[in-house]
């Protein structure tokens, strides 16, 4: 599996009245020049401006420096505090299992888009 198929899903709700589909795609692919995101009920297409798209570059960057960074992040805890209690949540897990959403406003409407970002490696949950 390379690098791509392993980056981030998104997804968010197609912006056409009366259309109730996910629009959903891969997060690299974004960086295509080409790239169009295509509602599989309306078949509505969506671009995104050069803003966009280098905000979500960002982010693809943020995910790899992650991943270089993984064998450290293994021995990292994030720690909260429940009912005066300290809690130890793995770093990786923490950045793999938490829902990632990122709020735009377009056309005067929010549209909420989902990241689902798995682990690098098959081996980081055993």
């Amino acid at each position: 599996m390379d690098e791509k198929m392993k980056m981030a899903e998104v997804d968010f709700e197609c912006l056409e009245k009366k259309c109730d589909g996910v629009v959903a795609f891969n997060l690299a692919d974004v960086l295509n020049p080409e790239f169009q995101a295509i509602c599989p009920k309306c078949h509505a297409s969506y671009e995104f401006d050069d803003q966009l798209k280098g905000k979500l570059g960002k982010f693809v960057e943020l995910i790899k420096a992650v991943r270089a960074a993984e064998d450290i992040l293994g021995n990292c805890d994030v720690a909260v505090n429940v009912d005066g209690k300290s809690v130890k949540i793995p770093y990786v897990l923490l950045l793999t299992r938490l829902n990632t959403i990122v709020s735009l406003s377009v056309d005067d409407k929010k549209v909420d888009f989902h990241f689902r970002v798995e682990p690098a490696s098959p081996d980081t949950f055993k």
